[in-house]
């Protein structure tokens, strides 16, 4: 599927005027069709720098940070699904893109699926990365106060060292020279050499409002583009859990008000599925695209 060479490829980092944000988009070249590669929550375009070296010989893949994420504009308000959503049309128009492929990691799903259903002259085929497909409602005995407490922002306190240092454990099965630089893409260090996440508090709580007022099972219904759903399969000690049957149900039921959808599974491994493997996602991802 790709080569050495092609596997060792860096983006270009371009800027454009969206509106009244500094959108700031890595840009990985090639002839072919596009791709707009979303992030997931306090993360960074940088998540899929994996995994699109393995789909650049094929697309092009342009993977921006988006609002208030990364280097991209921080904005006090527009962390909704329609103004999320505008924010990655006006890009595509920058570019000159009438349509593309979109592919969405967690909340970056949300943002994806909200895209195709609001401007679905504009999205080709949607691809949902473990995300965007599961609804904070669906959960037994859900309620905003639970929600809002599960969904609280990650703990990423302590010195850069600190910080490096629980990551390296948590993602043991993964870390790499590369994961670490990407990783320090999602956060800055402040006066007091604390690290801090770059998505400011008050605007992952406005995030935190769309999910839980507007979610995917509001929008999907709407999409009416090729899709396909790749969720995480549990590791073998969590498969059959009351968590995890719950994950499988809210999976299936997604797929079914969707009008083209399809499901493939990943099995054993982690929410971060192009961190531990890229190689086998890239591959879900260039079958599908593929598809007439």
């Amino acid at each position: 599927m790709t080569d050495p060479a092609s596997a060792q490829a860096r983006p270009t980092e371009e800027w454009a005027k969206v509106g009244d944000l500094q959108v700031r988009y890595l840009d990985w070249g090639g002839d072919g069709p596009p791709i707009m590669a979303l992030h997931g929550l306090a993360s960074s375009g940088h998540w899929y720098d994996l995994v699109a070296p393995m789909l650049r010989q094929q697309w092009r893949v342009i993977a921006p940070d988006q609002r208030g994420h990364g280097q991209t504009s921080q904005m006090e308000s527009g962390y909704d699904w329609q103004t999320l959503a505008s924010d990655i049309v006006g890009l595509m128009d920058h570019l000159g893109l009438e349509k593309a492929a979109v592919l969405g990691h967690s909340w970056g799903g949300n943002v994806a699926g909200n895209l195709a259903a609001r401007f679905p002259e504009r999205v080709q085929k949607l691809v949902l990365i473990d995300g965007g497909f599961m609804g904070a409602r669906q959960r037994p005995g859900a309620s905003w106060e639970s929600f809002r407490e599960r969904a609280r922002p990650r703990d990423v306190s302590g010195t850069r060292k600190e910080f490096l240092d629980r990551l390296r454990v948590q993602l043991a099965e993964c870390w790499s020279d590369e994961l670490e630089r990407i990783v320090q893409t999602m956060v800055y260090e402040d006066d007091q050499g604390q690290i801090q996440d770059i998505l400011r508090p008050d605007n992952h709580a406005q995030v935190m409002h769309a999910m839980w007022n507007e979610p995917p099972a509001s929008t999907l219904p709407q999409v009416s583009c090729p899709t396909i759903m790749i969720p995480a399969g549990p590791r073998p000690e969590r498969a059959g859990t009351e968590f995890a049957v719950m994950r499988q149900e809210m999976v299936e039921a997604a797929a079914k008000i969707i009008k083209d959808c399809q499901i493939h599974w990943i099995p054993n491994t982690m929410h971060d599925i192009g961190y531990h493997k890229p190689g086998e996602l890239a591959g879900v991802i260039v079958d599908f695209l593929s598809q007439r």
